[in-house]
């Protein structure tokens, strides 16, 4: 089992190839949370995460012989660039075995930095198999993504960071996957300071850490398709879970559009790009998952930011209309001329924006001799939403809202 020790010296050795990320107040999130509260920036790290410090950790730790042979790991994205980036630094051959259906910004990524990758499988824990035939049949060394000693090490050192930047925290928020990230992490903080709370987030989807610890052992689940793929696993670490056990004080879930809200609302808010892991710990604090109280001090781990653009227009529509700002009605009028620009009129007059409207005949639940109009609308938030929908009704109009 590492130890503190283990990770003051994977400091040392990966000083120079990692960046000592910030980890400043985020006062554009005071709405979400009564204490106070800093983000820790890994999203900011070389490869946009933290693996950046435990894949570092493990490769300096290669001999020369298996530096040629070369490496082999099974990521969904995150280790992978991070092994991938190190590796082409430090001259060592890398192969990736992917899940199919990776984001296609960790893919490219990866494979810039010069890495084979292969697919298989729709989560790590398949990947995994590839890798184990790829370690026997090619005499690749593996580069485990969490389970690893010197791995959990290697992500100890956002502990340490940490401990210096916000000395008086009293909560820190951590996601889990496979748990290399929080059992590094509560090493590093238990050791200093027993008293902080140290609070683990996962995806409901793929909650392997709460299934583990509700039954006290590493257990195998089958896990539900997550925008938070970077803690995706079926199955946490054997090295991970004891300490897991061992020092971290709770585990909460999150749901999925509980992770896209709050991909989106720091984006707004405090103008920061998470991938659905890394916004975890905020989905937490959002959902009031856990209980804080004014004078807590808390650190939440923003783990990674590559999160695909496609994603991102995606969650930014759904949270649009989270905060009524984006609204789609349904109005069912008879079908005569003039009734759209009646419509339209009146939608103007509430200072709304029309984005885009059609017409439905055919497969609408209406009379033969009446028309649906679909509106879409850019409004000012859920009052202004609803005021639109009175102007409608008080003209005698039928109207739906699609939420």
């Amino acid at each position: 089992m590492p130890t503190v020790a283990d990770v003051n010296r994977a400091r040392e050795r990966i000083r120079e190839g990692v960046l000592y990320t910030p980890c400043p107040s985020a006062p554009g999130l005071a709405h979400i949370c009564s204490a106070r509260l800093h983000l820790k920036l890994e999203s900011l790290q070389r490869t946009g995460s933290f693996k950046d410090r435990g894949a570092l950790n493990r490769m300096l730790d290669l001999s020369a012989g298996e530096r040629a042979r070369g490496v082999v790991t099974a990521s969904a994205g995150n280790h992978a660039q991070a092994v991938a980036w190190h590796g082409s630094r430090l001259g060592v051959p890398v192969t990736v075995v992917m899940p199919e259906g990776t984001p296609l910004v960790k893919v490219s990524s990866t494979r810039r930095f010069g890495a084979r990758i292969f697919f298989r499988g729709a989560t790590l824990s398949d990947a995994m198999s590839e890798v184990r035939r790829l370690e026997a049949e090619e005499g690749l060394v593996v580069v485990h993504a969490f389970d690893d000693e010197r791995v959990i090490a290697g992500q100890g050192t956002v502990g340490l960071e940490i401990l210096e930047q916000v000395p008086d925290l009293t909560v820190a928020l951590v996601p889990i996957g496979g748990g290399g990230l929080i059992s590094g992490i509560a090493l590093a903080l238990r050791d200093a300071r027993p008293d902080i709370r140290i609070v683990g987030v996962e995806a409901e989807a793929a909650a392997s850490a709460r299934a583990s610890r509700d039954a006290g052992r590493v257990v195998h689940i089958e896990t539900g398709e997550t925008i938070a793929d970077g803690i995706a696993t079926k199955r946490i670490g054997d090295h991970t879970f004891p300490l897991i056990e061992k020092l971290v004080d709770d585990i909460v879930t999150v749901k999925e559009e509980e992770i896209a809200l709050a991909v989106h609302t720091l984006l707004e808010r405090q103008k920061l790009v998470a991938e659905g892991a890394g916004a975890a710990p905020i989905a937490a604090l959002m959902a009031d998952r856990l209980a804080v109280v004014d004078s807590d001090v808390v650190v939440a781990v923003l783990s990674g930011g590559n999160i695909d653009v496609n994603l991102v227009s995606r969650i930014i529509d759904r949270g649009l209309l989270h905060d009524g700002r984006l609204a789609r009605l349904m109005i069912k009028v008879r079908d005569r001329p003039g009734m759209l620009a009646r419509l339209a009129d009146l939608v103007a007059a509430r200072g709304a924006n029309v984005l885009e409207i059609s017409h439905r005949r055919a497969f609408a639940d209406i009379r033969v001799g009446d028309v649906e109009i679909v509106m879409h609308l850019e409004t000012k938030g859920r009052q202004h939403v609803d005021e639109i929908i009175q102007g409608f009704l008080d003209e005698g109009l039928a109207v739906e809202e699609d939420r």
